[in-house]
């Protein structure tokens, strides 16, 4: 038996129907009625909806090498940028290209790649690093905090504005003022700090990637003894 759909259409299919049902929404059943065939159908490429979630955070990755890697691809010696500004301009770009997707942090959160493609840039960003100094245990220990913090960012973000075609939407259980009043008598300070915490995500993302940077750094000076 040949099947009439491959994993890239069923992956595509799934990524578009995302930014309309979100992850709790979309179902191979309802992937299937988009593709005009029968559920059993998509059991032939994904065994469950795990496997999928893996081709799609994959595929999602292989959109957004070009984009992240767009300023390195002349060669890490030509590049005069620091490793610091690499690592602000790589994640603020992860994080724009993200969230062009509904929950697009969750669904490339905690899944497993398909391919390599995520190998290529890895081994760039991980060639800057050690350019500017870093053994590569530190490189890894950097790319991987500002990675990581980049989607958690994003994960919270994508809880408060859900849909990528209205972004300045607030889900209405954001409620700011209601929650003030809720706190303010016996928390105040917890009271005050949502807006800050939930409010602005472009200030709050781009403070505490500079907080993560200076933590890097720390780190590294401790590690070298200076």
């Amino acid at each position: 038996m040949v099947s009439r759909i491959d994993r890239r259409q069923v992956a595509d299919t799934a990524l578009r129907l995302l930014n309309v049902v979100g992850l709790d929404g979309l179902t191979l059943r309802r992937i299937a009625k988009e593709l005009d065939v029968q559920a059993p159908a998509l059991y032939w490429h994904f065994r469950n909806k795990q496997e999928l979630l893996d081709e799609m955070a994959t595929e999602m990755f292989r959109r957004m090498i070009g984009p992240l890697t767009a300023k390195y691809r002349s060669g890490a010696g030509q590049v005069r940028e620091t490793w610091q500004e690499m690592t602000v301009a790589t994640c603020s770009t992860l994080r724009e290209e993200l969230l062009g997707y509904r929950d697009g942090a969750k669904v490339i959160s905690g899944t497993r790649m398909t391919d390599d493609s995520f190998a290529a840039p890895l081994e760039l960003f991980m060639s800057r690093f050690v350019a500017a100094g870093f053994a590569l245990p530190e490189a890894a220990r950097a790319w991987w905090t500002a990675y990581n913090f980049t989607i958690g960012v994003v994960i919270e973000e994508q809880s408060v504005y859900p849909d990528p075609a209205a972004p300045q939407v607030r889900d209405p259980a954001y409620d700011f003022a209601d929650r003030e009043r809720r706190l303010a008598a016996d928390y105040p300070l917890a009271a005050m700090a949502g807006r800050q915490m939930f409010g602005d995500f472009e200030e709050m993302f781009h403070a505490g990637l500079r907080i993560v940077i200076a933590g890097i750094e720390a780190n590294r000076s401790t590690e070298a003894g200076s």
